[in-house]
């Protein structure tokens, strides 16, 4: 090859413009891909905590006009319980009401809580089993507790299935679930109470549609695996209010609760945010969960952030508890901002490399031109 093909060869290979080039349109591409890889980062850092996966939903939704929105509304539809989770989110938030709004809730919450409201709602859960508020719960506890309420359901279900009509098989196998585990809250001094609250809160949100498919899908799968189908649908036609100890024997004998483990701690995290944050968070929760894994989270929530609970599940929905983006894409946003980091310093690397190169050629042409200049003056 020819000497001076030999110099252009060089030359282009070692051209700065092209690499300088790509350097400047991976800056552009980190520009954009970069943060959003941190932030990816930061994400898998808190998706085991809900209380951080809450802060950062709010951060970005939260604010004056929301919570007096959210207030007033409440108010509206008579949920003293919200308008006042409202309020105390905004007090922890520092986030300005309204004037005298607070006072509005107070005086609401007041009058939910007189001795009047509450014996009407205690009796109200106690009979039907759809408890409204704090009241009212008690009292559809209460009557589960006794047996009552899970026999009345037991019976109503049992029944519309011996006859053939559509029954809810979810609420037949959670009464007798309930049934079963009453038993182990006598026998244990109280100690599986707050399972029994958690299957208790469970069966109110299937009633009044509360409780959200996907988790209703896993219930039913995991009741299948707890409750002896076969036997119970034969049992069923026995159930009677005035023979309780008949629904209380078919229960025992179809409920297989070595089986239950994962049930039963599904419902003690129910009662959990039941304990924390109210029923009707605990409602609120069982609407937006979609596993028993995330009524976990919920639960861990709602331990860090008690009567705020309903306000943050309100305003944030899923993303209180849940990361908006999917691991796979989380992944993806770190990848791409890794790889196009090292692009970038490997771009630059080559570009210095090329500049250098670039530049010891000429202060060595200098160098020989000035030597040639002094050897053959003019």
């Amino acid at each position: 090859m020819a000497p001076q093909d030999v110099q252009k060869r060089l030359l282009r290979q070692h051209r700065l413009a092209p690499v300088l080039l790509v350097a400047v349109l991976l800056a552009a591409a980190g520009v954009y891909v970069v943060p959003r890889g941190f932030e990816a980062g930061h994400l898998f850092s808190i998706e085991d905590d809900p209380e951080a996966i809450a802060e950062r939903a709010l951060a970005a939704s939260f604010n004056s006009d929301l919570a007096n929105r959210e207030i007033e509304s409440a108010l509206a539809a008579k949920d003293s319980d919200l308008a006042k989770s409202f309020v105390d989110l905004a007090a922890d938030r520092q986030v300005t009401l309204a004037p005298g709004l607070a006072d509005k809730v107070n005086v609401a919450v007041a009058e939910d809580a007189s001795a009047g409201h509450a014996a009407q709602s205690f009796a109200y859960g106690l009979v039907t089993g759809e408890p409204s508020d704090m009241p009212g719960l008690a009292g559809t506890a209460l009557g589960d507790l006794f047996v009552f309420g899970d026999i009345r359901d037991a019976v109503r279900e049992g029944a519309r299935l011996a006859s053939g009509q559509e029954a809810d098989e979810l609420i037949l196998g959670l009464a007798c679930v309930g049934l079963a585990i009453t038993a182990g809250t006598y026998a244990t001094g109280g100690l599986a109470a707050p399972a029994r609250v958690g299957l208790t809160v469970a069966k109110v949100a299937r009633k009044t549609g509360r409780l959200s498919a996907g988790l209703a899908a896993r219930v039913s799968r995991m009741l299948r695996g707890v409750v002896d189908g076969p036997a119970l649908r034969r049992a069923a036609a026995s159930f009677s209010i005035t023979e309780p100890q008949l629904a209380v024997r078919a229960a025992r004998d179809a409920v297989k609760l070595e089986r239950a483990d994962g049930l039963v701690d599904m419902a003690r995290n129910v009662g959990r945010v039941q304990a924390k944050a109210g029923t009707q968070a605990a409602l609120d929760g069982l609407k937006i969960a979609e596993s028993p894994a995330e009524v976990a989270r919920v639960a861990k929530l709602a331990e860090k952030t008690g009567s705020r609970t309903r306000a943050i599940l309100k305003t944030a929905g899923r993303g209180a508890i849940a990361l908006s983006l999917a691991a796979f894409n989380l992944t993806t946003w770190i990848v791409s901002a890794l790889f196009t980091l090292t692009m970038f310093i490997a771009s630059l690397k080559s570009a210095t490399e090329r500049g250098a190169r670039r530049y010891f050629r000429y202060r060595k042409r200098r160098r020989m031109e000035r030597e040639a200049d002094a050897a053959f003056p003019v």
